[in-house]
């Protein structure tokens, strides 16, 4: 059964200088004359917070984002978010969240995984969920994390192949685990090329064995992206996979730029298919290595408004499809039909188990 909670009223919240929104659809009468199931849930208040990339990071808050916003539409539930700017706004966004009434709080990122087990610790009846973290043991958190490594293993075997130069690099934006996981897979899947293929494409910016490489220390200076990105052409890459959040856009542009004068390089993007989300240089876009998160997000909020919340991790794997390679869009021609067969064979292999994707940061 839901239950609504009191919260604070539309002024306080505003003083607290948050973006918040909330809507829903009227109760609809039935056939039968009772409530339909969906429209009951308007009595049910779904909230999101972001991390410091805010919502339209066109990466995973933009993806979380829309998935409350399916179920605001499926469900006919109430939503309201809180969009940080900065990591100071972490606690007071989720608190706002607890006082204003919601039913779920799904707050986005590793980074906010300090400030949702405080929360949950001190609000026991309320349910939240959080994206790219498995650290906290709590009866009312639902961990929604991603095997990303499975995915990245085939974006790295695809650039190894495709690359002109035999030079691919990857860098990432923060040194945590949700971003190392692209990498350590990556670095599996050049290495699996060369095993495969007697080749020697070398992979510029992570040594998975070291656990060392290129960091930009924030996911917000796309201008340091754009740097790192030149840096790695100038040095023989040309396909980048920045894991970074919107620091990857000045990857593009870099990209852009270099292929302005003649170049052939491309980008594979992260968390969302790039070539759907990504305002400009689409058409440089291999590839993105998928979490479906928004499918996630809907799903564990689907749950909460049944009744049949747990704290058990959702876990996505290529098997579920809960990570996945896009479509290769406009660099279709790019990709030869070999490679293609290959990739799904490879997919097949990392389901069965006949191929092993290690990472230290993939879920246990």
């Amino acid at each position: 059964m839901i239950q609504r909670r009191t919260g604070m009223s539309v002024a306080a919240l505003g003083a607290a200088a948050l973006l918040l929104a909330g809507c829903g659809a009227p109760p609809a009468e039935t056939e039968g004359g009772g409530s339909d199931p969906a429209a009951e849930a308007t009595d049910y208040t779904g909230c999101i917070v972001s991390d410091s990339g805010g919502f339209d990071d066109q990466s995973f808050n933009q993806s979380s984002y829309e998935g409350i916003k399916a179920a605001e539409e499926s469900l006919g539930i109430e939503i309201q978010q809180a969009e940080s700017q900065a990591e100071t706004d972490f606690t007071p966004n989720v608190n706002s969240m607890v006082t204003s009434g919601c039913d779920m709080i799904v707050t986005v990122g590793f980074l906010l995984s300090a400030t949702t087990a405080e929360a949950a610790e001190a609000n026991p009846e309320t349910n939240f969920a959080i994206v790219d973290d498995n650290q906290i043991d709590l009866p009312n958190v639902k961990p929604i994390i991603y095997d990303t490594a499975q995915a990245a293993f085939m974006a790295g075997y695809l650039a190894a192949g495709t690359s002109e130069t035999g030079k691919v690099a990857t860098y990432g934006g923060i040194q945590i685990p949700t971003v190392t996981i692209f990498m350590d897979g990556f670095a599996e899947g050049v290495a699996y090329y060369n095993e495969q293929k007697d080749a020697d494409v070398q992979l510029l910016g992570w040594d998975k064995e070291a656990q060392t490489g290129t960091f930009i220390g924030d996911f917000s200076n796309q201008a340091a992206g754009k740097t790192n990105t030149q840096n790695f052409i100038n040095e023989g890459a040309d396909i980048i996979m920045p894991v970074a959040g919107p620091v990857g856009l000045g990857t593009i542009e870099a990209v852009e730029e270099a292929n302005a004068d003649g170049g052939s390089n491309k980008v594979i993007w992260v968390d969302s298919d790039g070539f759907e989300t990504v305002e400009s240089g689409t058409e440089y876009i291999l590839s993105s290595v998928m979490k479906l998160m928004g499918e996630a997000v809907e799903q564990v909020i689907t749950e909460d408004v049944n009744g049949n919340f747990s704290n058990e991790p959702y876990v996505g794997t290529l098997e579920n499809g809960g990570v996945a390679l896009a479509p290769f869009h406009d660099q279709e021609e790019a990709v030869s039909d070999e490679m293609k067969a290959e990739l799904e064979e490879i997919k097949a292999g990392i389901i069965s188990g006949e191929i092993t994707v290690e990472s230290e940061a993939s879920p246990q």
